[in-house]
């Protein structure tokens, strides 16, 4: 049909809302700023100066103004700017970052609400003017963007429309900062450089404070998020000096804030340890299916057009037939040329089809790499690029997703091409969410690969920080700015910095003066010790990274039989909880009910009721169990080694010690209950009317302990949760703190105990039955007038027969909760060969064993989340404990209260011959090792030392003299390197001499020959260099 046919149909048009509708597609404001800066890479430029200019009059009181040395735009090209969605860049196998021909327009408009653009390329000017103020003076509904252009060399308008010039350069001095074509020539005078661009936004957006969102006054180097605070958030999330640092995969343009260098980052040269894997998958195909599809569709109707050009030929040729006039035969040719033109063509996007159909199947190949952020640990996370631009930052995969230390401080960086991940259109995100959910997936399970190959775990992951200065409990703090640990950080990871004129990366020896050295911004080439690679002509050399692979543990039989009955197992319990439920549907259904579930409230339920009365309105006493816990001696810890020892049996008490315990308590041992009841252990409130149940009356004591059954079990059973809590956090406290409380606790609440029914100690002796031959592990301690607070006040209100009786119902009570005390226990627990750590989560005791169930930190997707071990086992181990300064702030306060000092680590020999002679063996050695000559001691005596003599050996002459020597020796050191660093600058100095004289000279030839040129040919024009060496060019030409 024809294009003359659609004349009179509507048209969709772009109204000046747009403008703001566009630019709220940028949430992040830096990314707005970003997108300026990715249309001058894309324009081939090596510098871009990015600064602000003072202008009170305008809203925000600044312009924004983005400089750049690309290849500049001419008249034509700028027009494309106006039209949006039109890009000169978009193909497969571009590399550029921009798409989609929006981002000039988003960018600036969210920035402010007017830009205006000058642009410099081969002879012409051209201006472009887009502002949303003018459109609201004007009241106009249209999109109209002013777009005048000069000659470079006449300054002179290029328009054959006068009247169209002056009415844009008009609205340009009335709408724009500046108002006259001086002003305007002046912004084209900053272009320095053949060609650029120079954009320049203002009326910037503000804040509800009315201040500017960008904030330039606080950092005159760099342009902040303004109302950003400092702690909690990424810096480049608050600053645009670090966004740009990290914007490029690799950057090869140098970018300068506020006339201040960006010192960019190669991210992979920043790590320690970087480790680099292959990825291939077939999953990513949404981009190639779109790019198959649109190859596809232009493949036909090239195949149509082909195949109606034929038909024409046929028909053309049947109606000439034997007519051989030359107009005939004219017509016929440019028919046949035709036909067979789009047959070329047809054939062509055939093969491009096949290709991307190809290349459809074809698995796409990416490249992980992983390093450790030794410099920042908690900047981790994964750097997602597209084509090289950051895309995603500080993404957590994998192990990072479970919030512990594993691959805590672990950096990933990966570049997606275009053919795999296509980005949104304001750069932030990806179009295909399903896709890059999985891409973030294969990170983490290399992640977790890159974790073992490092080997951080298996040496100690507090250790590995505190090498590199992390000696705070926090995560988010800082490392240690002393000298050791920062030249131990620089060691591992050597500088590596770009080169100012010829932008190639160098990596710079290591030295130790050079630890805090600031390097100037016009860092060259010629300023590297490294003498391979001190001139610009020298290769860039590449990063030598090793290759890792992703190792994917197998499931044995076993493992898929124990997977498989667990779910088995949960199937059936969820298919057993359906069958007991029945739906209520009428009244019917509620009469088969049945009868206890009912609405009147029945003696028991009112009973209850009154109980729960009662209970509001005077103070209940504590549970029995509670009761005779506190009555128990001192339970000992779990079976852990980094704990304190189990203490050995206690001497037999003979019964006059027992009688003379049975009296009532001296004096002096009243206050020792008393100073530690003031100081409770948090979480033990509740138990205070226990304390105060003493003072009351006996009558009202007996009302208390005689509600009903129900209520009893419920106390009971609250308390037993609240003694498993107090449990885990007694297991932090020291055990001197611990048998205190335990005697203050069984002094005050043991009162009482004779008034209990006889009915409860029944209900215990049931207990009693029901766990008899539980295995006990109790921590058991000397009888002394300090720790036997409890039978002394159980003397005091009973007899020696209901003390008798309650012993056996101690051991069961402390039988039954010895192994609970498990819970929580850090262990590690060998699955498949590999050891990961865990939480004791559940304990299960029977008569033979101890079953713990422990859930993983962090384990392979082919193994369960959580497992049962035996204690005591080969396959399970208990963590070391970690060291005083990587406590938690928590456990340091709890050992700031307590009086008594940390317990000692069992898992260390004790003092012994053997462990004497091994120290002496080392200390030996280590004196041998660091010996220092023409020492008063000869070496050869050291190792006839005995270890009394080794005591008194003069250990600060001998590291006095040790550090002298050294000292002397960094010392020669130094003056080599300064004379070598003299020597180079004398070279640098007498080589900018020669480099000035031959400047000289040339220019002196140069003047000599146009003088010449103008004496043989008088009308010649010779302004510029260039010029003069096109000329003479021109002229070698010629003379060939």
């Amino acid at each position: 049909m024809a294009y003359s046919n659609y004349s009179n149909l509507s048209r969709a048009q772009l109204t000046f809302e747009y403008l703001h509708t566009n630019s709220t597609t940028h949430e992040f404001l830096f990314g707005a700023l970003a997108e300026l800066v990715d249309n001058s890479r894309d324009a081939s430029a090596t510098r871009i100066d990015i600064y602000t200019e003072k202008r009170p009059e305008l809203r925000g009181g600044y312009m924004l103004c983005f400089l750049d040395d690309g290849i500049g735009m001419d008249p034509n090209e700028s027009t494309h700017v106006i039209q949006f969605g039109k890009s000169n860049k978009r193909s497969p196998e571009s590399t550029q970052i921009g798409q989609y021909g929006n981002g000039l327009k988003s960018g600036s408009m969210r920035i402010g609400k007017d830009f205006i653009l000058f642009t410099k390329k081969d002879n012409t000017l051209t201006c472009l003017f887009m502002s949303r103020t003018f459109h609201e003076e004007e009241g106009l509904d249209e999109v109209i963007v002013p777009l005048p252009s000069w000659d470079l060399r006449t300054r002179e308008p290029l328009t054959s429309d006068p009247e169209k010039y002056a009415i844009e350069t008009e609205l340009i001095f009335k709408y724009s900062p500046f108002k006259n074509e001086r002003q305007l020539m002046e912004q084209f005078n900053k272009i320095e450089s053949s060609s650029g661009t120079l954009v320049v936004v203002y009326n910037l957006k503000l804040m509800d404070t009315r201040e500017p969102e960008l904030d330039v006054d606080t950092d005159h180097q760099d342009i902040l998020m303004a109302g950003t605070p400092v702690e909690g958030v990424k810096p480049e999330k608050r600053s645009f000096r670090a966004y740009a640092a990290v914007l490029y995969i690799d950057p090869r343009m140098r970018i300068f804030i506020q006339g201040h260098k960006v010192r960019t980052k190669r991210l992979s040269c920043c790590l320690y340890k970087p480790r680099v894997y292959k990825y291939t998958s077939t999953r990513f195909k949404t981009r190639a299916e779109q790019e198959v599809k649109k190859a596809d569709h232009l493949a036909k109707i090239a195949e149509e057009k082909a195949r109606e050009a034929e038909s024409k030929q046929i028909a053309l040729e049947a109606r000439l037939g034997d007519d051989l006039s030359k107009d005939s035969r004219a017509i016929l040719r440019k028919v046949q040329d035709s036909a067979m033109m789009l047959r070329r063509d047809c054939d062509m996007k055939k093969r491009i089809l096949e290709v991307k159909q190809k290349a459809l199947k074809e698995p796409k190949e990416l490249n992980f790499i992983f390093g450790v952020n030794i410099g920042q640990r908690d900047l981790d996370g994964m750097f997602v690029y597209n084509c090289s631009r950051l895309i995603k930052m500080y993404e957590k995969t994998g192990p990072q997703l479970e919030g512990g230390m594993a691959c805590g401080g672990v950096v990933g960086v990966v570049d997606v091409p275009y053919l795999i991940l296509e980005p949104t259109h304001n750069k932030q995100d990806f179009a295909d969410a399903k896709e890059y959910r999985h891409l973030l997936k294969s990170m983490g399970e290399h992640l977790a690969q890159y974790w073992k190959d490092s080997n951080i775990a298996q040496k100690g992951i507090v250790k590995f920080w505190d090498e590199f200065g992390y000696l705070s409990a926090s995560w988010s703090a800082p490392p240690s700015s002393e000298s050791r640990y920062k030249r131990r950080r620089g060691m591992e990871i050597p500088l590596t910095i770009q080169c100012d004129k010829c932008l190639k990366w160098r990596t710079l020896p290591f030295q130790m003066d050079a630890v805090d050295k600031r390097y100037p911004d016009s860092w060259v080439c010629l300023m590297n010790p490294d003498s391979s690679q001190d001139r610009c002509d020298a290769s860039e050399q590449k990063q030598n990274v090793p290759c890792g692979v992703l190792k994917k543990d197998k499931q044995t039989a076993d493992d898929k039989q124990k997977e498989l009955a667990e779910k088995i197992k949960q199937q059936q319990g969820k298919l057993d909880a359906l069958q007991k439920t029945s739906t209520v549907k009428s009244a019917a259904d509620v009469k088969k009910l049945p009868l206890d579930v009912s609405m009147k409230p029945t003696e028991s339920s009112s009973q209850a009721t009154r109980s729960s009365d009662r209970s509001i309105t005077r103070p209940r006493s504590p549970p029995l169990l509670a009761l005779l816990k506190s009555t128990l001696p001192p339970r000992a810890t779990s079976q852990r080694p980094t704990r304190t020892p189990v203490a050995p049996p206690p001497p037999k008490v003979d019964p006059s010690r027992s009688r003379s315990a049975a009296k009532p308590c001296p004096p002096a041992a009243k206050p020792v209950p008393k100073a530690t009841a003031k100081t409770p252990p948090p979480g033990r409130s509740s138990r205070t009317p226990a304390k105060a149940s003493p003072t009351k009356p006996a009558g009202q004591r007996k009302r208390i302990l005689d509600l009903d059954d129900s209520e009893e079990e419920e106390e009971e059973e609250e308390e037993e949760e609240k003694d498993a809590e107090e449990e885990e956090e007694s297991d932090e406290e020291e055990p001197q703190t611990k048998k205190s409380k335990m005697a203050a606790a069984a002094g005050n609440r043991g009162k009482v105990i004779d008034k209990a029914s006889p009915a409860k100690r029944g209900k215990l002796d049931e207990v009693k039955t029901q766990k008899k031959g539980v295995p006990t592990h109790i921590r058991q301690t000397p009888t002394t007038p300090t720790s036997l607070p409890k039978p002394i006040s159980m003397q005091q209100h009973g007899t020696k027969a209901k003390a008798s009786e309650k012993s056996p119902q101690e051991d069961t009570e402390n039988d039954t909760k010895s192994p609970q005390k498990d819970k929580g226990l850090l262990v590690e627990v060998r699955v498949n060969k590999e050891w990961y750590t865990g939480k004791v989560i559940a304990v299960e005791a029977n008569k033979q064993s101890v079953r713990w169930k422990v859930k993983f930190d962090y384990v392979p997707r082919s193994t369960p989340k959580d497992r049962w071990v035996f204690k005591g086992s080969d396959e399970v181990r208990l963590m070391r404990p970690p060291s005083p300064i990587s406590q938690t702030p928590d456990t340091q306060q709890e050992a700031e209260k307590g009086p008594a000092p940390m317990e000692p680590d069992t898992t260390q020999p004790g003092t012994s011959r053997e462990v004497t002679d091994s120290l002496v063996t080392m200390l030996r050695t280590m004196l041998g090792y660091f010996f220092p000559p023409a020492f008063q001691i000869p070496k050869d005596d050291v190792n006839s030392m005995t270890a009394e003599e080794l005591v008194a050996f003069p250990l600060r002459e001998y590291f006095q003299q040790y550090e002298s020597g050294l000292q002397s020796l960094c010392n020669s050191y130094q003056s080599r390197a300064d004379a070598r660093a003299k020597a180079v600058e004398e070279k640098s100095n007498s080589n900018e001499v020669k480099l000035k004289e031959a400047d000289e000279k040339l220019q002196k030839l140069r003047t000599n020959i146009v003088a010449l040129l103008q004496k043989v040919q008088e009308d010649i024009d010779i302004n510029t260099d260039d010029e003069l060496d096109a000329y003479i060019e021109d002229l070698l030409t010629k003379g060939d």
